[in-house]
């Protein structure tokens, strides 16, 4: 079972199989390629503030999709978030910093966290109601999960955080990495498998265990937190905090509406990304027994019944695939023509995708990567208050325009 600590005391990414991290030493210092000629030359350091407004819409027709460059030169960005009541950006890097677009650092945990392969801080959200709250999700230096919440008061004071959640990770890998407030108002954390390859620790198919589940918590009642009534094991049959299992590594999740879109990162064959209401509970997404829409244990003939497949699944041999990026719904104003859209890449492969979930599955598939071209592994999306995309590379932030 995992550990809580008491209050007081004091998960990248895209984990790929285990003859893969995408996110070691080496893929980390991989520059990014030279973005196509669609996209914008507008540069910033990584403090000066850059035209992050959206463009006006126009009657023109939408030619297409470009990236402009917003800020670069970071070292490894991996969430953008809208703060509550602000059109400002803020950012996190993987070396436990957070940003304010224009700013700079606002606030540095780095001597808290451990920043090595899949480890770091890997996750931040605004509390919708209370924007001076603030929740990180990072591997701290013994490697385990803290999932903790800072206050501002005329300011982040590193000295002055709350950890409510910790989980003891048994490897380096799959730590998983999101953490967001849903419709409902609860936290949600998406944890993975707790590492190697293959369910090495059996966390997959079990409800007593954090690791390898989607958690739902209650965080503005009684310290640490409390479980939301509605959560489906909080009389007994597994850990009350787990809303859903079966997830490998779910680096990126996002809401929009009342749907929760999850991409879990694949083991040897192929990626996947689900899509569910926030209010069904129990779900079950398959790992290990499935990975995709095939089976992985066992390899052939695997007992499917009561598990939630994905809408949509990428093969290892799809254009460099190695490890899905989970992106966001887009709804902003500049490209009306595809509001709704859920865009997301490949930390390996770099593309642009996206698609429309109709109720049942995945419909207006597109594919944008020969306009935006490939600007590197892609780490992370986010949107901002006005609803436009942005993109994360190892070292850039980009957003996602129209060409018109």
């Amino acid at each position: 079972m995992p550990r809580r600590a008491p209050i007081g005391a004091l998960l990248l990414v895209l984990a790929c199989g285990p003859a893969q991290d995408p996110t070691s030493t080496t893929a980390s210092a991989q520059p990014a390629t030279t973005i196509t000629a669609a996209a914008s030359t507008t540069t910033a350091s990584p403090t000066t503030s850059t035209t992050s407004a959206a463009p006006t819409t126009t009657a023109a027709p939408l030619l297409g999709l470009r990236y402009t460059t917003v800020v670069e030169d970071l070292p490894f960005p991996t969430v953008l978030v809208s703060r509550p009541g602000e059109d400002e950006i803020y950012f996190a890097t993987k070396n436990g910093q957070v940003w304010k677009l224009g700013e700079g650092v606002i606030l540095d945990i780095g001597d808290r966290v451990t920043n090595s392969g899949e480890r770091g801080l890997l996750g931040m959200t605004f509390h919708p109601e209370d924007p001076s709250r603030l929740f990180l999700h990072y591997s701290d230096r013994n490697g385990d999960t803290a999932v903790s919440e800072f206050v501002d008061d005329g300011g982040f004071d590193a000295a002055l955080e709350r950890i409510f959640l910790q989980v003891s990770q048994p490897a380096a890998n799959h730590n998983g990495g999101t953490i967001a407030f849903g419709p409902d108002g609860y936290l949600w954390i998406a944890l993975g498998d707790g590492g190697g390859g293959g369910d090495t620790f059996g966390t997959g198919q079990t409800t007593a265990d954090l690791l390898g589940g989607l958690l739902r918590l209650e965080v503005d009642a009684t310290e640490p937190y409390e479980i939301p009534p509605d959560n489906p094991f909080t009389d007994g049959g597994g850990a009350p905090e787990v809303w859903a299992i079966g997830l490998r590594n779910p680096w990126r999740a996002a809401f929009d509406e009342d749907l929760i879109y999850i991409a879990d990162v694949g083991q040897s064959n192929f990626e996947e990304i689900n899509v569910a209401p926030t209010s069904a509970p129990a779900l079950n997404y398959g790992w290990p027994v499935t990975e995709g829409l095939h089976c992985f244990e066992p390899a052939q003939g695997c007992d499917m019944a009561g598990i939630t497949l994905p809408v949509v699944e990428v093969a290892h041999s799809d254009s460099g695939t190695c490890s899905i990026t989970g992106g966001v719904v887009y709804r902003g104003s500049a490209i009306p023509e595809l509001t709704g859209h859920y865009f997301y890449s490949d930390y390996c492969g770099g593309w642009l995708r996206s698609f429309v979930f109709d109720g049942a599955g995945a419909s207006q598939q597109q594919d944008w990567t020969e306009q935006v071209g490939i600007p590197g592994p892609v780490v992370s999306f986010g949107h901002d208050a006005a609803g436009e995309v942005y993109v994360l590379t190892t070292e850039t932030i980009l957003r996602i325009d129209p060409v018109r």
